[in-house]
Order: C-alpha cells, then structure tokens, then sequence
C-alpha cells in the first residue's frame, strides 16, 4: 500500500515470523518488494486492532501516520468493522482509524514535549530548530528554497545529534507557501534517508508552523485549526487539531491509502 508517497508492506501477525529479518530483506527496492517499512495488523486486548510498525532497518517504531491510515483503509476493506470509526493500539498510545475507499484518517495519540526555538551547533554553525513528539520525535527546520536542500547529509546530522539522544529525531525541512500551507521534506529515522512523504512529520510541521505563526493561540482555547502539507511526492495531507487549556489534542491525519499490489513473497 501507499499513503501519500510513503510504501508499506502489509501482512497479518505471524509469530513464526523474525519481522526484523522480514524487514531487512522484503523492503530492499533491489533484492525485495521494496518499502518504507512493514505494517503487521495484530489482535488487541485493549483496543479493536493492533498495529506494529517495523522500519526497513529492522527497528520498531513507535508510530507512523501514513502507516495508520494505510492500516485504517486495510481494516475498513478486509475486516468489515461493524464501527465507521475503530480504535488501534500502537506503541504511541490508542488511535482512530476510519476509511471510505482510497481516502483515510487517523486521529494521533496528543501531541508531546513541544519545544520551540532549540539552538544547536551543526558543523560549527547555529542552528534553531523546533522539536515536538507527535507519537515519534521530529524536529523542524524552517528553509528557503525547499527543492535544494541537501536532506540526507543535513538530516542525517540532525538526525543523530546529541541534542535529541538517546532515541534521535525525524527531521523536517520546511518551507512556508502560503498561510494556510507548508511544504515538507522529511528525513526519517529507521529508514535513514528520505521518504516521500511522513504522516506523522507532516503533523509536526502542521502543528508547530501554526502555531509559529499564532503564538498567542496556546494562551486561549481553539476547535478546529487545520494546516494542509504538501509532500514531496506532490500529494497534499490535510492535518487537524484542537487547542484545549494549553495542550493540543484530537489531532487528524487525512489522505490517499491507495492499495498497489497483493499476492505472495518467497522468504
């Protein structure tokens, strides 16, 4: 399946499986299927679905947005759930997961650790940076000039930076298009590269950009604030979210999860 430019292998829990071996040799473009990572939808005994997320490096994510709605428009086609609206365990917490076709959104676990504003040395060069946990860390990067930025190499810098050890960060290049929407390039953590777009990097972006703009709206309650993100697969995500006594809260992912392909791997 694909969201929005980001590739998933789906399968059903196998626990004969190794999903770290799994990982390593189905997301390979050249000796595997290729893929972003793998999406394993699991049995839950706290919510109606599980899902794990395992990267194509092989290590475990706590979440993944366009992983979820990916998910969501699996559930929604294969399972017939009896609710519009389903909940999904994941490392990050408990999520909303609803889909009608190819069009699917999630709503994240809250947002946490909001820090605008970071300062931090990168090749003897200040940087500032804003950093947020939108169910996995990112960090944002305001940039002019989007389409030439050298995202690996930066990324890759930022990525493994001291500030944000031990766990590290996803790291968002952003640039500013008009008021109500930001372009993003992401570097994700556990793919070490960049992807084609982040669901939850994408949520960050939204979030933090908005509230760049509007800082004084953490001091006063706010329904419905919304941000669109263009990815760098040209695709737009449509980000929601509520400001409720200083905290931001049921926050919405929305866009395409298109199934590609189905049918057997040789492992």
């Amino acid at each position: 399946m694909v969201g929005a430019g980001n590739d998933f292998l789906v399968i059903q829990a196998n626990t004969k499986l190794d999903y770290q071996k799994l990982a390593l040799n189905a997301c390979h473009r050249t000796n595997g299927i290729g893929a972003d990572g793998i999406l394993i939808l699991d049995k839950s005994k706290t919510a109606d679905y599980r899902m794990r997320i395992i990267n194509a490096d092989g290590s475990e994510a706590e979440m993944c947005g366009n992983g979820a709605r990916c998910l969501a428009a699996y559930i929604a086609h294969h399972k017939k759930p009896a609710k519009k609206l389903f909940s999904i365990e994941t490392l990050a917490g408990l999520i909303l997961g609803e889909a009608k076709g190819e069009i699917a959104r999630v709503r994240l676990s809250d947002p946490t650790d909001y820090q605008p504003n970071i300062s931090i040395n990168l090749n003897d060069k200040n940087l500032h940076v804003h950093y947020i946990d939108t169910g996995v860390p990112h960090t944002i990067v305001y940039v002019h000039g989007l389409a030439d930025i050298a995202v690996n190499p930066i990324g890759a810098l930022i990525r493994h930076h001291k500030a944000f050890k031990p766990r590290g960060t996803n790291v968002n290049f952003v640039e500013q298009m008009t008021e109500n929407c930001v372009a993003v390039r992401t570097y994700e953590r556990g793919v070490e590269g960049e992807t084609r777009a982040c669901g939850t990097g994408s949520v960050a972006a939204a979030i933090v950009s908005y509230l760049q703009a509007n800082p004084e709206t953490l001091q006063r309650d706010q329904k419905k604030a919304s941000m669109n993100v263009l990815t760098q697969s040209r695709e737009t995500l449509s980000v929601s979210f509520d400001i409720v006594t200083q905290k931001i809260t049921n926050v919405w992912l929305k866009g395409s999860a298109k199934f590609i392909a189905q049918g057997e791997y040789f492992y």
